[in-house]
Protein backbone atom coordinates (compact mmCIF):
# COMPACT_ATOMS: atom_id res chain seq x y z
CA UNK A 1 0.00 0.00 0.00
CA UNK A 2 1.64 3.48 -1.24
CA UNK A 3 -1.38 5.73 -0.98
CA UNK A 4 -5.07 6.62 0.50
CA UNK A 5 -7.84 6.42 -1.32
CA UNK A 6 -9.92 9.53 -1.25
CA UNK A 7 -13.32 10.69 -2.76
CA UNK A 8 -14.31 14.25 -2.41
CA UNK A 9 -16.15 17.08 -2.93
CA UNK A 10 -14.10 19.31 -5.29
CA UNK A 11 -14.16 22.42 -2.58
CA UNK A 12 -11.60 20.22 -0.43
CA UNK A 13 -9.67 19.30 -3.63
CA UNK A 14 -7.11 22.40 -2.22
CA UNK A 15 -7.01 22.03 1.35
CA UNK A 16 -6.32 18.47 0.79
CA UNK A 17 -3.31 19.14 -1.43
CA UNK A 18 -2.04 21.82 0.82
CA UNK A 19 -1.57 18.84 3.62
CA UNK A 20 -0.58 16.44 1.11
CA UNK A 21 3.43 16.71 1.38
CA UNK A 22 3.00 16.43 5.60
CA UNK A 23 0.66 13.73 5.75
CA UNK A 24 3.29 11.75 3.44
CA UNK A 25 6.36 12.20 5.74
CA UNK A 26 4.56 11.00 8.33
CA UNK A 27 2.60 7.98 6.42
CA UNK A 28 4.73 7.60 3.97
CA UNK A 29 1.46 7.46 1.88
CA UNK A 30 0.39 9.84 -1.58
CA UNK A 31 -2.49 11.03 -1.56
CA UNK A 32 -4.92 9.77 -4.65
CA UNK A 33 -8.46 9.26 -6.03
CA UNK A 34 -11.26 11.77 -7.21
CA UNK A 35 -12.63 15.14 -6.93
CA UNK A 36 -15.68 16.11 -8.25
CA UNK A 37 -19.75 16.73 -8.05
CA UNK A 38 -20.41 15.19 -4.46
CA UNK A 39 -23.91 13.83 -5.59
CA UNK A 40 -21.33 11.65 -8.17
CA UNK A 41 -18.85 11.06 -5.24
CA UNK A 42 -21.54 9.27 -3.13
CA UNK A 43 -22.52 6.90 -5.56
CA UNK A 44 -19.29 6.21 -6.22
CA UNK A 45 -18.95 5.11 -2.87
CA UNK A 46 -21.73 3.25 -2.89
CA UNK A 47 -21.26 1.47 -6.37
CA UNK A 48 -17.75 0.24 -4.76
CA UNK A 49 -15.22 2.18 -5.48
CA UNK A 50 -12.65 2.13 -3.20
CA UNK A 51 -12.34 4.85 -0.74
CA UNK A 52 -10.37 4.84 2.46
CA UNK A 53 -11.57 8.57 3.02
CA UNK A 54 -14.22 10.66 1.88
CA UNK A 55 -15.38 14.69 2.23
CA UNK A 56 -18.55 15.41 1.17
CA UNK A 57 -21.25 18.07 2.45
CA UNK A 58 -22.12 17.00 6.32
CA UNK A 59 -26.18 16.27 4.76
CA UNK A 60 -24.69 13.18 2.55
CA UNK A 61 -22.11 12.43 4.73
CA UNK A 62 -25.00 11.74 7.24
CA UNK A 63 -26.77 9.70 4.72
CA UNK A 64 -24.16 7.29 3.86
CA UNK A 65 -23.26 6.86 7.87
CA UNK A 66 -26.89 5.59 8.04
CA UNK A 67 -26.10 3.29 4.78
CA UNK A 68 -23.24 1.73 7.20
CA UNK A 69 -20.71 3.14 4.38
CA UNK A 70 -18.75 5.39 6.92
CA UNK A 71 -17.52 5.17 10.36
CA UNK A 72 -19.82 7.51 12.57
CA UNK A 73 -17.30 7.80 15.54
CA UNK A 74 -14.73 9.27 12.57
CA UNK A 75 -17.24 11.99 11.29
CA UNK A 76 -15.24 15.23 11.98
CA UNK A 77 -16.54 18.64 9.83
CA UNK A 78 -13.87 21.19 7.95
CA UNK A 79 -15.71 23.99 8.27
CA UNK A 80 -17.99 25.87 6.01
CA UNK A 81 -18.12 26.69 1.87
CA UNK A 82 -19.06 29.83 0.52
CA UNK A 83 -21.13 29.31 -3.21
CA UNK A 84 -19.26 32.71 -4.81
CA UNK A 85 -18.80 34.38 -8.07
CA UNK A 86 -15.57 34.51 -10.14
CA UNK A 87 -14.48 36.73 -13.13
CA UNK A 88 -11.42 35.71 -15.47
CA UNK A 89 -8.04 37.19 -13.99
CA UNK A 90 -7.85 40.68 -15.51
CA UNK A 91 -11.73 41.23 -16.11
CA UNK A 92 -13.40 43.86 -14.05
CA UNK A 93 -14.06 42.31 -10.90
CA UNK A 94 -18.26 42.22 -10.06
CA UNK A 95 -19.37 43.40 -7.05
CA UNK A 96 -23.53 42.75 -5.76
CA UNK A 97 -25.30 43.98 -2.90
CA UNK A 98 -28.40 42.05 -3.08
CA UNK A 99 -30.52 40.41 -5.36
CA UNK A 100 -31.29 42.93 -8.33
CA UNK A 101 -27.72 42.89 -8.40
CA UNK A 102 -26.75 39.87 -9.16
CA UNK A 103 -29.99 39.48 -11.62
CA UNK A 104 -28.06 42.36 -13.53
CA UNK A 105 -24.79 40.25 -13.06
CA UNK A 106 -25.99 37.60 -14.54
CA UNK A 107 -28.24 39.25 -17.61
CA UNK A 108 -25.00 41.11 -18.19
CA UNK A 109 -22.94 38.17 -18.90
CA UNK A 110 -22.77 36.29 -22.36
CA UNK A 111 -21.53 32.93 -20.08
CA UNK A 112 -22.44 31.72 -17.28
CA UNK A 113 -19.79 28.94 -16.04
CA UNK A 114 -21.20 26.78 -13.45
CA UNK A 115 -20.66 23.31 -12.64
CA UNK A 116 -23.54 20.28 -12.38
CA UNK A 117 -26.65 21.74 -11.93
CA UNK A 118 -27.84 18.29 -11.15
CA UNK A 119 -25.21 16.77 -8.48
CA UNK A 120 -22.96 19.39 -7.29
CA UNK A 121 -23.74 21.23 -4.35
CA UNK A 122 -22.70 24.84 -6.10
CA UNK A 123 -24.77 23.70 -9.94
CA UNK A 124 -28.02 22.83 -7.66
CA UNK A 125 -27.70 25.96 -5.76
CA UNK A 126 -27.30 28.20 -9.03
CA UNK A 127 -30.04 26.50 -10.96
CA UNK A 128 -32.35 27.77 -7.87
CA UNK A 129 -30.86 30.75 -7.86
CA UNK A 130 -31.70 31.62 -11.46
CA UNK A 131 -35.24 30.83 -10.93
CA UNK A 132 -35.71 32.73 -7.37
CA UNK A 133 -34.39 35.83 -9.64
CA UNK A 134 -36.93 34.97 -12.63
CA UNK A 135 -34.17 34.44 -15.27
CA UNK A 136 -33.94 30.77 -15.59
CA UNK A 137 -35.10 30.84 -19.23
CA UNK A 138 -33.54 33.66 -20.69
CA UNK A 139 -29.93 32.84 -19.36
CA UNK A 140 -30.41 28.56 -20.45
CA UNK A 141 -28.36 29.44 -23.18
CA UNK A 142 -25.75 30.71 -21.69
CA UNK A 143 -24.79 28.22 -19.40
CA UNK A 144 -21.65 26.58 -19.54
CA UNK A 145 -22.39 23.63 -17.74
CA UNK A 146 -19.16 21.04 -16.66
CA UNK A 147 -19.26 18.10 -13.82
CA UNK A 148 -17.17 20.06 -11.30
CA UNK A 149 -16.15 23.21 -9.85
CA UNK A 150 -12.90 22.97 -11.06
CA UNK A 151 -13.50 22.57 -14.35
CA UNK A 152 -15.72 24.99 -14.75
CA UNK A 153 -13.33 27.72 -13.23
CA UNK A 154 -11.02 26.06 -15.53
CA UNK A 155 -12.92 26.83 -18.88
CA UNK A 156 -13.43 30.29 -17.42
CA UNK A 157 -10.29 31.17 -17.55
CA UNK A 158 -9.91 29.97 -20.73
CA UNK A 159 -12.75 31.74 -22.01
CA UNK A 160 -12.93 33.93 -25.10
CA UNK A 161 -16.57 35.23 -24.71
CA UNK A 162 -16.58 39.12 -24.64
CA UNK A 163 -17.89 38.82 -20.40
CA UNK A 164 -18.05 35.70 -18.92
CA UNK A 165 -18.33 35.08 -15.29
CA UNK A 166 -18.07 31.61 -13.05
CA UNK A 167 -20.45 30.77 -10.40
CA UNK A 168 -19.82 28.10 -8.07
CA UNK A 169 -17.84 26.94 -4.05
CA UNK A 170 -14.93 29.48 -3.24
CA UNK A 171 -12.54 26.91 -2.62
CA UNK A 172 -12.81 26.02 -6.03
CA UNK A 173 -12.23 29.41 -7.46
CA UNK A 174 -8.94 30.31 -5.08
CA UNK A 175 -7.69 26.95 -6.47
CA UNK A 176 -7.59 27.75 -10.11
CA UNK A 177 -5.07 30.05 -12.16
CA UNK A 178 -6.29 32.25 -14.09
CA UNK A 179 -10.02 33.28 -12.14
CA UNK A 180 -10.18 35.84 -9.86
CA UNK A 181 -12.56 35.45 -6.59
CA UNK A 182 -15.37 38.12 -6.46
CA UNK A 183 -17.30 37.12 -3.23
CA UNK A 184 -20.10 35.30 -2.43
CA UNK A 185 -23.45 35.46 -3.42
CA UNK A 186 -25.64 38.18 -2.05
CA UNK A 187 -27.97 37.61 1.27
CA UNK A 188 -31.30 36.06 0.09
CA UNK A 189 -29.57 34.46 -2.81
CA UNK A 190 -26.12 33.12 -0.16
CA UNK A 191 -24.99 29.42 0.00
CA UNK A 192 -22.29 28.10 2.96
CA UNK A 193 -21.98 24.61 2.97
CA UNK A 194 -20.51 22.74 5.92
CA UNK A 195 -17.85 19.53 4.21
CA UNK A 196 -17.42 16.55 6.35
CA UNK A 197 -14.66 13.76 6.51
CA UNK A 198 -15.15 10.66 7.58
CA UNK A 199 -13.17 7.28 7.33
CA UNK A 200 -15.38 4.74 4.87
CA UNK A 201 -16.08 1.13 6.53
CA UNK A 202 -14.08 -0.44 3.89
CA UNK A 203 -10.80 1.51 4.91
CA UNK A 204 -7.73 -0.39 4.13
CA UNK A 205 -5.48 2.43 5.10
CA UNK A 206 -8.38 3.77 8.47
CA UNK A 207 -5.67 4.50 10.58
CA UNK A 208 -3.72 7.02 8.19
CA UNK A 209 -7.05 8.21 7.14
CA UNK A 210 -8.38 9.34 10.28
CA UNK A 211 -4.95 11.03 10.72
CA UNK A 212 -5.28 12.90 7.37
CA UNK A 213 -8.98 14.14 9.14
CA UNK A 214 -6.92 15.46 11.80
CA UNK A 215 -4.63 17.52 9.81
CA UNK A 216 -7.20 18.72 7.98
CA UNK A 217 -9.31 20.00 11.33
CA UNK A 218 -6.47 20.48 13.48
CA UNK A 219 -6.18 23.92 14.74
CA UNK A 220 -2.74 24.63 13.44
CA UNK A 221 -4.58 24.26 9.93
CA UNK A 222 -6.81 27.46 10.62
CA UNK A 223 -4.66 29.31 8.41
CA UNK A 224 -4.50 26.69 5.87
CA UNK A 225 -8.39 26.34 5.80
CA UNK A 226 -8.32 29.86 5.70
CA UNK A 227 -6.60 30.25 2.31
CA UNK A 228 -8.25 27.39 0.48
CA UNK A 229 -11.43 29.40 1.31
CA UNK A 230 -13.23 27.81 4.11
CA UNK A 231 -14.96 29.51 6.85
CA UNK A 232 -16.03 28.53 10.30
CA UNK A 233 -14.40 26.29 12.81
CA UNK A 234 -14.42 22.60 12.62
CA UNK A 235 -16.16 20.43 14.74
Amino acid sequence: MNSLNILSGGAAQGLVGSVARAFKVETGLDIKGEFGAVGAMADRLRNGTPADIIILTAAIVAGLAEERLVEPASIRNIGLVETALAVRAGDPGISVAGAAGLRNAFLASDAIFVPDTKVSTAGIHVAKVLGQLGIADEVASRLKIFPNGATAMHQLALSDARRPIGCTQSTEIISTDGVVLCGPLPPGCELATMYTAAVTTRAVAAPQAQRLIELLTAAEARDLRSRAGFVGKPG
